[in-house]
């Protein structure tokens, strides 16, 4: 984040940040992206021992009682370590913890947030299923009603921390009437690890390893009552103030994650020579270097802006719209800063000698998960439509032009 826009206390915050980004290990990201590390429990420990876990939280569940600025700028920071690292960063920091936040009971907060932020205990949320991602309402995740509790049963994919965290946040659908009002037929829950909760598949993926992402099987998994988060039935108010850290948190995350490969190219192309000098001289070289920066520069004031606009409350359709144009336009703007600080390197950028392979692949999940661009800008479309009809004109633009009143030109059909 730009320190012209960081108050004294986040500023402070981004220096604690960045000491735990010095104190991570080398071994340990070269083995998360080995998969010889399945899951970084001991990152999230010194995260946690740090405080610096859900820093937008009140101080009584373990946050600081900052703000999504703050927080944007810590995912950015983390970031820098390797998308996976904010990924399980913000999965449970973030994800899981806004939930039980913002629509859980004291009861719960006490025993499943105040642990997590502490780095004592972990999370990971399951939405996506075999048969559907960006298809909330197509969950067929069952939640049978038994009394006193429901058995799930069903299954999740693409879970990072399905092998690790030590309860999930699970939606799944307790109206077992397939006429039933889709927003009304579906409940989230908190589905500790136990009996009833297996991991059926370990993924081995292209980039992001170590996060133990892997597809979770319910079998008759029991589930106490006082473990609905908000109400039966009320799965999708979850859902919709989900979408902001998902998203949101994303985009912040994958700033930083883009970051060290730019850092990297700057610095290999003033000191690599060809043809008597070094390449930063070459236009062809330099020009990749400046607009790869004016990317991530224009992300960080997109993100900053989409923060404020959630921490100042503004209208929720508005907000939506604006999540996910910084989603899409974030994730998209990094990859490919990522890309030409590659093309900075040559050929070595391709080769495991510097990290920006590992990056480009990390980066190449930013613009699926937590909802695809494409579904990103189905949502930027309509919410655009939305507010452009019931927006007030403050002048007939359309009138400004000299041919504006020919009406046989202007043919609609």
């Amino acid at each position: 984040m730009f320190d012209f826009l960081m108050s004294p206390e986040e500023i402070q915050l981004r220096e604690e940040v960045r000491e735990l980004v010095a104190w991570v290990p080398r071994q340990m990201i070269l083995d998360m992206d080995q998969d010889k590390i399945t899951f970084p429990k001991e990152f999230l420990a010194e995260a946690g021992r740090r405080n610096l876990m859900g820093c937008r939280y009140p101080k009584e569940w373990g946050g600081r009682g900052m703000d999504w600025a703050a927080t944007c700028m810590v995912m950015e920071e983390v970031g820098t370590l390797g998308y996976i690292f904010s990924c399980v960063f913000g999965v449970g920091a973030e994800l899981v913890c806004d939930a039980i936040i913002l629509h859980g009971t004291d009861a719960q907060k006490e025993k499943y947030v105040k642990p997590l932020l502490a780095g004592e205990i972990f999370a990971a949320e399951c939405l996506t299923e075999p048969r559907g991602g960006s298809d909330f309402f197509g969950t067929t995740t069952t939640a049978e009603d038994k009394g006193d509790h429901f058995l799930v049963n069903g299954q999740k994919r693409f879970i990072v921390g399905a092998e690790g965290a030590d309860y999930f946040l699970v939606y799944a659908r307790t109206d077992p009437d397939p006429k039933a009002d889709p927003h009304q037929a579906l409940t989230c829950l908190i589905v500790d690890r136990g009996p009833g909760v297996e991991v059926g598949y370990l993924y081995g993926l292209m980039g992001c390893r170590g996060g133990g992402a892997g597809r979770l099987v319910f079998k008759d998994a029991r589930v106490p009552k006082e473990n609905v988060i908000g109400t039966v039935g009320g799965a999708l108010t979850v859902f919709n103030t989900m979408m902001i850290p998902e998203r949101l948190g994303t985009a912040a995350m994958t700033i930083g994650a883009a970051r060290p490969a730019l850092d990297i190219a700057t610095g290999y192309s003033t000191r690599r020579k060809a043809f008597g000098q070094t390449i930063n001289q070459f236009q062809g070289v330099s020009f990749q270097v400046a607009e790869a920066a004016t990317l991530l520069d224009a992300s960080r004031a997109m993100v900053y802006a989409t923060a404020r606009a959630v921490d100042a409350g503004v209208e929720p359709n508005q907000v939506r719209r604006l999540v996910s144009e910084t989603k899409k336009f974030v994730t998209g703007s990094c990859q490919e800063a990522a890309k030409k600080a590659m093309q900075v390197m040559g050929g070595i950028g391709y080769t495991s000698v510097f990290p920006i392979e590992r990056i480009v692949r990390d980066l190449g999940l930013a613009s699926i998960w937590t909802g695809s661009n494409e579904v990103m800008s189905m949502i930027i479309a309509h919410e655009w439509y939305r507010e452009y009809h019931r927006a007030k004109a403050v002048r007939d633009h359309e009138a400004d032009a000299p041919a504006a009143h020919e009406p046989e030109e202007k043919i609609y059909e």
